[in-house]
């Protein structure tokens, strides 16, 4: 039922996996964290105090959530009880809540509940935390990857203060697998062992801020050299093997998801080439929808692009359908071409404005009826209605404008158009500033 020992204050099994041996058990051994956590935070001042109240921890795998939680299961008199969302269900959770409120009424003891992956409980089964934290039974500590906003009840929310723990930086990482190899407590004990230090460096690179997850490629390193016959020398091929391919931390229906496709969108808008293409292998190498992705890039041209470089489009929809053909990896080159098009092409939103004028035109009642001039006349009864009265027909007048405004009469005179100077626009403009003065003439 519960992710930690019975004991919260006892010392780990040394047969435990390494990265459950090597947690920090004070706050000063929690590594990246500083700014939460430091010295005269708030959050460190009330752990230290006992005088923890309702809290989310939201940060990336491996960051220290869990680990936060132990210590304060380690600093706190009240009964500490852990739960994951994974492997335990709401019905034994309100268990632990009756028997906090018997705990509460009896002694006057406060119960701590911590829910590892809270966000796993959908919103309904979340609303069964609202009247026990409401009313001080429990304190509720929640720990989450996702983005508490979206996956955390605003009930919730409101009645808890949201921490956000940092991805650990390639220096943590590698502070913490030497100390691992160095400890002869928790640690490996290694010193028998030949760990270049350019692949522990390597090593911390590649595990995405994750010190679980670099603990359990060390852990796997060092026994198998240690097993081997010969010096134990850990070679570039063993760590390779070892760590195998990087998982991406990625989600894809989760904040990561937008926040990637976010930063193509934006590094595409910037003419920032190398960063699109950045990006869309980060998306790609983590599993993301080929065609996801070209969806976007056709959304971009036509959004950020537009009557610029109307190339962009055409580009992207064959990008689409190459990806669509050919599949993965041979269509990815395919979007990488399109990426890198859409890069450097001029850009202008200004089809994307007028669009958005257009709209909030009609939002704000601009549905006048269609004006007689424009009307077709099929009929005689139409004929005699007015219909087509008054249209001029364009072929017959030079340059093929009219002096015909064809817009309903209080849009009369509006621009929702506006093309920018930029790429095709320029040549764009110029031509639409002759009919405009054309009009008039004709007028």
């Amino acid at each position: 039922m519960g992710l930690f020992d019975d004991d919260e204050r006892r010392d780990v099994a040394p047969d435990a996996p390494l990265a459950d041996r090597m947690r920090p058990r004070t706050l000063d051994e929690l590594l990246g964290q500083d700014g939460m956590v430091g010295p005269g935070t708030a959050l460190r001042r009330a752990i230290e105090h006992d005088d923890v109240r309702s809290l989310i921890l939201w940060g990336p795998p491996g960051c220290g959530k869990t680990s936060l939680a132990r210590i304060v299961a380690r600093r706190t008199r009240a009964t500490f009880e852990p739960f994951s969302a994974v492997l335990s269900g709401i019905k034994e959770v309100r268990g632990v809540m009756q028997q906090a409120a018997r705990l509460r009424r009896s002694v006057g003891r406060k119960t701590i509940l911590f829910v590892d992956e809270i966000h796993r409980f959908n919103k309904a089964q979340q609303d069964a935390f609202l009247p026990w934290v409401e009313d001080g039974t429990i304190t509720l500590i929640g720990a989450t990857t996702e983005n508490p906003s979206f996956e955390i009840n605003s009930a919730l929310l409101s009645r808890s203060r949201v921490y956000r723990l940092e991805r650990l930086g390639d220096d943590h990482i590698r502070q913490l697998l030497e100390l691992a190899l160095q400890d002869a407590e928790r640690g490996l004990d290694a010193g028998d062992v030949d760990f270049p230090v350019e692949l522990l460096t390597a090593l911390a690179a590649q595990s995405q801020g994750d010190a679980r997850g670099a603990l359990n490629v060390l852990e796997l390193v060092v026994a198998t050299v240690r097993r081997a016959d010969g010096p134990a020398r850990v070679t570039p091929e063993l760590l390779a093997d070892a760590m195998q391919q990087v998982a991406l931390y990625y989600d894809r229906a989760g904040e990561e998801h937008f926040n990637t496709i976010s930063a193509l969108h934006k590094s595409l808008r910037n003419s920032d080439a190398d960063a699109g293409l950045y990006w869309l292998a980060r998306m790609l190498e983590a599993g993301e929808d080929p065609l996801y992705i070209a969806r976007r890039l056709v959304r971009f041209a036509s959004e950020d692009v537009g009557l610029a470089d109307p190339r962009a489009l055409t580009l992207a929809l064959a990008a689409k359908d190459a990806v669509h053909f050919l599949g993965r990896p041979e269509g990815e080159l395919a979007l990488a071409e399109a990426t890198v098009y859409c890069a450097l092409a001029p850009k202008s939103n200004a089809l994307y404005r007028a669009w958005g004028d257009v709209k909030q035109a009609i939002a704000a009642g601009a549905t006048d009826p269609v004006p007689l001039a424009l009307r077709n006349a099929p009929t005689g009864l139409m004929k005699h209605e007015g219909y087509g009265k008054g249209y001029q027909y364009a072929h017959d007048q030079k340059d093929a404008v009219t002096g015909m405004d064809c817009l309903p009469e209080r849009l009369r005179g509006i621009r929702f158009y506006r093309p920018t100077r930029r790429g095709l626009e320029k040549q764009l403009g110029e031509r639409l500033e002759r009919w405009l003065e054309a009009r008039k003439l004709e007028d």
